[in-house]
């Protein structure tokens, strides 16, 4: 097979992660801003000793537990898994699919805790669950979506990273590029050498 154009794809991945929207509320910010606001979140929960739930299905499933443990080794933030295998499939059996992460956030999550709800298509019900058990609970919530601009989770999250792409390689790639930044920041903010 024969590949014309190798540098079309990193350049598309750019071309996205440009146009990305972080918004909180109608308030959209430029990239810079919306990482600042993003990396002040996060501080502000560190700082709190408040505790952060990373979720998604598949490939941000991968995501989330890859920053579950960078937030918490790398960012000194007080992370939670949902990850665990036993636990996963007894909310999945006990209670169903759609509620994998929510019911765990009732019974762990508090008022001033932080969910990191990470879905491409923004639509997994067991994500929009997760979410409103999280404002039912008094959490912040920081989505990372991609695919329609209009997407459940996106419009009810408090803050929203959206990679206007259909592609999954694209979007996850970003999400994952940005949380990765924004640990990296936090951790420079530490005083830690990169």
């Amino acid at each position: 097979m024969r590949i014309e154009n190798l540098d079309a794809y990193t350049e598309k991945l750019i071309d996205v992660l440009k146009r990305t929207e972080i918004s909180k509320g109608d308030i959209k910010y430029n990239y810079e801003d919306g990482i600042k606001l993003l990396v002040d979140i996060f501080t502000e929960k560190k700082k709190a000793g408040s505790k952060v739930y990373f979720i998604g299905n598949g490939g941000s499933a991968a995501i989330a537990s890859h920053m579950t443990a960078d937030f918490m080794k790398n960012g000194g933030m007080n992370t939670v898994s949902l990850y665990d295998n036993a636990v996963t499939t007894c909310m999945g059996n006990d209670y169903g699919y759609e509620h994998v992460f929510s019911k765990p956030l009732s019974f762990l999550a508090g008022k001033g805790d932080l969910l990191v709800a990470i879905s491409s298509s923004g639509k997994s019900q067991n994500i929009i669950n997760s979410i409103d058990v999280a404002m039912e609970k008094g959490m912040s919530i920081i989505s990372f979506t991609g695919f329609s601009d209009d997407n459940p989770a996106r419009r009810i999250s408090d803050v929203s990273v959206y990679i206007p792409s259909h592609k999954y390689g694209i979007v996850e790639s970003i999400h994952n590029l940005i949380l990765q930044e924004i640990v990296d920041l936090i951790m420079e903010c530490d005083g830690v050498s990169l």
